[in-house]
């Protein structure tokens, strides 16, 4: 498949962008190429016209525990493994100029597809994980089908219910 997104590189004007959220603004302008080349995360951006940055996500490897999972998941999982591996996707946000357009859709979309094609073909990982940073995020995941973890703050979609959407 075709990705949406690319690399951030040094080519994209990072200080023009503004999603309204310092820390992920403060994030995309001054941590996120740290970063990259620490290999903590990767950053996918929309490039739009003029090398603006419409929107952007990164992803990491993470894990979370056997204990947190749903039971009707834990049923579905070996208990020898007391941590079990996700994607984390650590940040998503769109450029105040975009908002309202469908690209914070997109970019998940995009985001989900790179972590399922991932965990088919080269990382195994159960599931995507975000932490969502208020309730307007919460709302905005719900929306796709995340499931809160409890007593985390964390959300979830299950990798099996990624792979049925890009069926």
């Amino acid at each position: 498949m075709r990705y949406l997104t690319i690399p951030l590189n040094s080519s994209f004007n990072k200080n023009n962008f503004s999603c309204g959220k310092i820390v992920l603004d403060e994030y995309l302008h001054k941590y996120a190429n740290q970063d990259i080349r620490r290999k903590l995360s990767t950053c996918f951006i929309l490039p739009g016209i003029d090398n603006r940055i419409k929107g952007f996500y990164t992803l990491s490897n993470d894990n979370i525990p056997y204990e947190d999972l749903p039971v009707e998941l834990k049923k579905k999982m070996p208990e020898s493994y007391t941590n079990l591996p996700v994607t984390l996707l650590g940040r998503l946000a769109v450029d105040q100029n975009f908002k309202g357009k469908g690209i914070g859709e997109l970019l998940l979309l995009d985001a989900l597809k790179r972590c399922y094609d991932v965990s088919k073909e080269s990382i195994g990982s159960m599931a995507v994980v975000v932490d969502p940073l208020d309730e307007e995020a919460v709302s905005f995941y719900k929306k796709y089908g995340f499931i809160v973890l409890p007593d985390s703050g964390r959300m979830f979609l299950p990798m099996k219910t990624i792979g049925e959407i890009f069926k």
